[in-house]
C-alpha cells in the first residue's frame, strides 16, 4: 500500500499487538484553538474523518478512549457522539488515569497506543507500547514518540493512527476491499459522514 510506504517495519511490529488506542483531545482531536462566545461559552473543531473510523476500530477489537486535561462540556458531548470507550477529563494525571483503566481491562501498556501533543502527554508517550503526536507538535514531543503523523493537530491525526495501526495488523486491506468481518462496511454508528 503506498501510503504506508514510509512505515518502518519496526514501527508496524510496534502496532501490531494494540488493543487499545488513546488519545489526548485538545491538540489532537482539535487543532487546539479555543473558541470563546461574549457569554463564555466554549466552541471546538472536530475532524469527521476521525470519528469515521471508530466502528472499523471497534470491529477490528480495539478499544478507543479520550483522556483529556481539560473539563469541557462540548469536549465530553464530542466523546459521547463518538462512542468511545472510554473517556476521562480535567486529569491532571493521565498515566493514573490510564493506569487504573488498564488494570481493571486486564491490557498490558505495551498493547495501547497513545496520541498526545504537548507536556501533559510527555509521561504516558514514554511509557505505552506505540506512541504517536501530530506534526505541529511541541518540538520535544515530536522527539519522544515512536510516530509523528503527517497531519496537524484537528486535521484527522487521530485517523492516520488509526489506518496504520489496522494496516499493521492485517486489517485495513478488509475495509478498503469490503470484506468487513461483521459485513457491516459502510455503516457509521457515529452519524460522521
Amino acid at each position: 500500500m503506498q501510503y504506508f510506504s514510509h512505515i518502518s517495519h519496526e514501527l508496524l511490529e510496534l502496532a501490531k499487538p494494540i488493543r487499545v488506542l488513546v488519545t489526548d483531545l485538545d491538540g489532537v482531536l482539535t487543532d487546539g484553538s479555543i473558541i470563546l462566545d461574549d457569554n463564555g461559552m466554549e466552541y471546538k473543531s472536530f475532524q469527521v474523518k476521525d470519528g469515521q473510523i471508530l466502528h472499523y476500530l471497534r470491529e477490528a477489537k480495539i478499544q478507543v478512549g479520550v483522556l483529556s486535561g481539560r473539563d469541557v462540556a462540548v469536549s465530553k458531548k464530542r466523546c459521547e457522539q463518538m462512542n468511545v470507550d472510554f473517556h476521562r477529563h480535567g486529569l491532571k494525571d493521565k498515566w493514573g488515569a490510564l493506569s487504573e483503566i488498564l488494570s481493571e481491562k486486564g491490557i498490558q501498556t505495551a498493547e495501547v497506543a497513545y496520541i498526545g501533543d504537548d507536556l501533559i502527554d510527555l509521561d504516558l508517550l514514554r511509557r505505552v507500547g506505540f506512541s504517536a503526536a501530530p506534526s505541529d507538535a511541541m518540538p520535544y514531543i515530536l522527539d519522544n514518540v515512536h510516530y509523528v503523523c503527517k497531519k496537524q493537530g484537528g486535521k484527522g491525526v487521530f485517523r492516520e493512527v488509526a489506518d496504520l495501526i489496522l494496516y499493521a495488523q492485517g486489517k485495513l486491506p478488509d475495509l478498503l476491499y469490503g470484506r468487513s468481518a461483521a459485513g457491516a462496511v459502510g455503516t457509521n454508528p457515529t452519524n460522521d459522514e
